[in-house]
């Protein structure tokens, strides 16, 4: 009888470094950057303590790697369908499709959404490397859109901005609700409390709407 002896698969160094940041991400999404030690992280990953200094020095490096492959994911995703409400101006289809993308970006990383809610809580200065790298890129994205919108008269005079930032604490309150408390009454309504949302903000500013009153 022939034995056969299992061997292990040798990880890549690129596979390998993927691996810890993974790793990282589900421990500091649970206990936080300070409530994680380097032990913990080496653990997680399946390596030794000087195999996980050998990639990452500090839970610092460690954590900005985290940040920089979200942020790198997110700016190679191209959505066809936002563009071209952009494009034909069709602001209920544009702001429509941005809310589905925000609503299905919290449930696709809730462990990067709690892991971030640790930071700022922490006051960890790291924290606002996602806002900088990821959050204020995607404002301006949108405040763009609202002055375009704006120019072309089809929306009131108001705060591009701030007008942003409202569009998207109502769409990301709801988000979170479902992420971090767990709230799924809405989850088979999703389309529908998008729309409702859109149909409100829309209300708002919409220079058409503005006439009608």
């Amino acid at each position: 009888m022939t034995t056969r002896r299992s061997r292990k698969v040798r990880l890549s160094a690129a596979e390998r470094r993927s691996a810890i940041v993974q790793a990282a991400v589900r421990l500091f999404a649970e206990k936080g950057f300070k409530g994680t030690t380097t032990r913990e992280l080496a653990l997680a990953a399946g390596v030794t303590e000087p195999v996980l200094y050998q990639h990452f020095a500090t839970k610092e490096d460690l954590y900005t790697a985290i940040i920089e492959s979200v942020c790198r994911m997110e700016q190679q995703a191209r959505d066809s369908r936002l563009e071209a409400a952009r494009a034909a101006g069709d602001d209920a289809r544009f702001l429509r499709r941005l809310g589905e993308l925000i609503f299905d970006w919290h449930r696709r990383h809730a462990e990067i959404v709690r892991l971030l809610l640790h930071s700022g809580l922490d006051r960890h200065e790291l924290a606002d490397l996602f806002f900088e790298r990821h959050v204020a890129v995607y404002y301006r994205m949108l405040t763009g859109y609202m002055e375009q919108r704006i120019a072309a008269r089809a929306f009131r005079q108001l705060d591009p901005y701030l007008a942003a930032r409202g569009f998207t604490g109502m769409i990301a309150h709801q988000a979170l609700a479902e992420v971090i408390f767990g709230d799924r009454r809405l989850a088979r309504r999703k389309k529908k409390l998008i729309e409702t949302i859109v149909n409100i903000f829309l209300e708002g500013i919409s220079q058409e709407r503005t006439r009608r009153k």
